[in-house]
């Protein structure tokens, strides 16, 4: 079976590639702990190489073949990397689900929020997912203007009263708590407690180490950019959580060498097996380690919110941190992840002891956006 459904799915990738509807792809699965399928098809063309001199343009560089340890960024699917992180410190003892976010971030407060807690920042309820309307991506980039922003922040809704997707600040919410009780930013301590146990530090990130961005697989638009175009400006979504075209989750912005190096985890850096080894990390063991206990992984991944999302306005079961049941991961709310912006996503299927992951190059949406769909339920087949 195994040899099958590498096949099978190898084939498929090459055939969207091929086709042209996509540029570079990567999926990873596990079943029960053990590598099923990493594997992957398509090209990038990395950064231009600069000749000596300071004013010497970029020439451009030949195509990179994509490789199983070629990180993409991953935009939203990073999301799961914060909750991930904020479980693994959970179970150490140095945060509590029901403890006020001002308890370990006072200036969070302002504005009625001192009862807000952790809780309500992973089931996207604390009513500031909005951010100015002038934000520009140098500010995006800046942790402590970014914190000082979140903070003063006036609530659209009573914190805990309703549900609308935290696009951007979901990460400096969760973040700054994170680097106040560990004394490591967010980037260090996904590192220090999640990927350097995983054996995964050089492949799944927050911000990227300079060193390491020559490895990144640059982003190119597919329909992505045009989707959020054609989204009327008063929907929630364009109105509030990206207000203006600069911090729009298209190519442009992923591509800024400034946004890779920063800290920003609402968003993730990541190849498809690091990201697909996390998650089966947090059902099972994998060699050895694994991330949280039986216990709180049934109550991270049980229905804590449901129904109409005030940003992006369609229902949805969210568990903490997590989106459940989305229908790249088979519709069912034993299933449990996050996506990103222009269609990668990754998950774990609690039912089939199976985690998912698939990153991509070009980012597409709509009827587009089918790949995951395709290579999940490709798997799918396989373990039913």
């Amino acid at each position: 079976m195994s040899a099958d459904v590498r096949a099978r799915v190898d084939s498929l990738l090459h055939g969207l590639v091929e086709s042209g509807a996509e540029s570079g792809l990567q999926v990873a699965a596990y079943v029960d702990g053990e590598q099923l399928v990493s594997t992957c098809a398509g090209a990038y063309d990395p950064p231009g190489v600069r000749a000596p001199g300071p004013d010497a343009p970029a020439t451009p560089a030949a195509p990179a073949p994509l490789t199983p340890d070629t990180p993409i960024h991953s935009f939203s699917t990073g999301k799961g990397f914060m909750a991930t992180l904020v479980h693994v410190l959970a179970e150490r003892g140095l945060i509590d689900y029901d403890t006020p976010i001002a308890h370990y971030w006072p200036e969070f407060a302002a504005h009625r929020k001192d009862r807000a807690t952790v809780r309500d920042a992973l089931t996207h309820t604390i009513g500031i997912p909005q951010l100015p309307p002038d934000i520009t991506p140098a500010e995006l980039c800046d942790w402590d203007t970014m914190c000082a922003v979140v903070a003063d922040q006036k609530p659209l809704w009573e914190p805990g009263s309703d549900s609308g997707y935290h696009g951007w600040t979901f990460g400096w919410i969760l973040g700054e708590p994170v680097r106040r009780i560990t004394g490591l930013t967010p980037a260090e301590a996904l590192r220090t407690y999640v990927t350097e146990p995983l054996g995964v530090a050089d492949e799944l990130y927050f911000g990227i180490p300079e060193a390491e961005l020559p490895r990144v697989a640059p982003l190119v638009e597919g329909n992505w950019a045009a989707w959020l175009e054609n989204l009327p400006p008063s929907v929630p979504f364009r109105r509030f959580v990206v207000p203006n075209r600069s911090v729009w989750t298209t190519a442009e912005l992923a591509n800024r060498r400034d946004y890779l190096l920063a800290d920003t985890p609402a968003g993730g850096t990541t190849t498809a097996r690091a990201a697909a080894r996390m998650y089966a990390a947090l059902l099972g063991e994998v060699d050895g380690v694994r991330l949280i206990s039986p216990e709180r992984l049934e109550q991270v991944t049980a229905v804590a919110v449901q129904g109409k999302d005030q940003m992006l306005l369609g229902r949805f079961a969210k568990g903490l941190g997590y989106f459940l049941g989305l229908p790249e991961m088979g519709g069912e709310h034993t299933a449990f992840g996050h996506h990103g912006s222009g269609g990668s996503i990754a998950f774990a299927d609690r039912e089939r002891g199976l985690t998912f992951a698939l990153t991509r190059t070009r980012l597409v949406g709509g009827e587009a956006d089918r790949a995951a769909r395709l290579a999940a339920d490709e798997i799918r087949s396989h373990l039913s």
